[in-house]
């Protein structure tokens, strides 16, 4: 630690914290764990329904997957944000500049956690319903896309925060 660090750590406020950058981090955190939680329990909960569907009817498995491939979309969003905020990471770091990190990170998680609540129970009950009827695997694709786009708005505000 140089003279310059010391003169920084004297100098702290409430306004201008040393530890601005641990903000940063957490939010960083925060956008993968909640995001990729998400992307998690929905590609568990419409594996479920996929396992229960494929017993009676094995040649509807591909078509099955979608809920699963749109759940692991989610866990990309927060990937992207995480590297954005761990790649803006300075020595010195404004509290301003961590606590809006930190609301980015909770913006693309959180949203990225709903998300994924929402494809798995849709992807669940979406493909079982579309086994029996095939005439419902057009809406079920529609419902899922609204459930993915909770995460795409969680993406957007991230990334309007981080650049603030």
């Amino acid at each position: 630690m140089d003279f310059e660090d010391l003169r920084k750590f004297e100098s702290a406020s409430m306004d201008e914290p040393v530890d601005g950058w641990l903000f940063c981090v957490l939010g960083a955190t925060s956008a993968i764990i909640f995001s990729t939680l998400g992307a998690a329990y929905g590609t568990a909960k419409a594996a479920v329904g996929i396992s229960s569907m494929s017993i009676k009817h094995p040649h509807l498995i591909m078509k099955a997957i979608i809920p699963v491939v749109m759940a692991g979309i989610v866990a990309i969003y927060g990937l992207v944000i995480a590297v954005l905020l761990a790649g803006s990471l300075t020595k010195i770091y404004s509290g301003y500049k961590g606590y809006l990190n930190l609301s980015a990170g909770l913006a693309v998680g959180i949203c990225g956690l709903a998300a994924g609540v929402a494809i798995g129970v849709v992807g669940d009950a979406g493909v079982r319903a579309s086994a029996q009827q095939p005439k419902l695997f057009v809406s079920v694709i529609l419902i899922l896309i609204f459930a993915e786009v909770l995460g795409l708005y969680g993406l957007i505000v991230a990334i309007y925060l981080f650049t603030k």
